[in-house]
């Protein structure tokens, strides 16, 4: 069981760190170039399994297509940059470590094999919930993160409408000071008073 054990981890491992998605978004002819790319790398990691027999052989070709399909997503989440898409490639890594572990579990027999395939299913159940919840909790922290840019928002601009609110409430109190001043003069003066105060004040 522990030989088991190792292989599936040695499987993750490989196939895991098989190719690496690209961190900022590529360009269309990066994409188009990418795909003919992990194409031609199929081609030679299949042809390369041609030198193998029996369930080696099988065992190479699932390792071939899983490297595949990780090259593929990461590829699809390089050049549109997603929560769904990041999923993607968590998936894909899953489904290939899943296969390669099952090709795997044929190289034995009777009950050993019943186990280590019902291991490998447990795996990949395993592997594909902590996708999902991954992908949840990616979801959700972009959510929050959009309400708190939106609270925030709502909260400048309340606090832009409450200051000038208040600035208004200010001259205007100004104002009527100024303009009890002013009425202590009469004629031109009183007319001119008023007149700077309204200058003074803006109004």
């Amino acid at each position: 069981m522990k030989n088991l054990q190792s292989a599936l981890l040695a499987s993750a491992i490989f196939l895991a760190f098989s190719s690496s998605a690209i961190a900022a978004p590529i360009s269309k002819a990066e994409y188009k170039s990418g795909k003919d790319s992990v194409s031609r790398q199929y081609s030679a990691d299949k042809l390369a399994c041609g030198s193998k027999r029996d369930n080696a052989k099988d065992i190479c070709i699932e390792e071939a297509k899983g490297r595949e399909n990780i090259a593929k997503a990461e590829l699809e989440a390089s050049y549109e940059p997603s929560v769904k898409h990041n999923y993607e490639v968590r998936v894909a890594k899953a489904d290939a470590v899943y296969h390669v572990a099952r090709e795997k579990c044929d190289d034995m027999a009777g009950n050993a094999k019943d186990v280590c395939r019902k291991e490998a299913e447990a795996a990949h159940v395993t592997a594909k919930a902590d996708a999902k919840v991954a992908e949840k909790t990616s979801d959700a922290n972009a959510m929050a993160r959009e309400k708190t840019n939106e609270a925030n928002a709502s909260a400048q601009e309340k606090t832009s409408n409450v200051r000038k609110d208040a600035a208004l409430d200010k001259r205007d109190a100004a104002y009527e000071v100024a303009k009890e001043k002013c009425d202590a003069m009469s004629g031109d003066p009183k007319a001119a008073c008023i007149k700077a105060a309204k200058s003074r004040l803006e109004l």
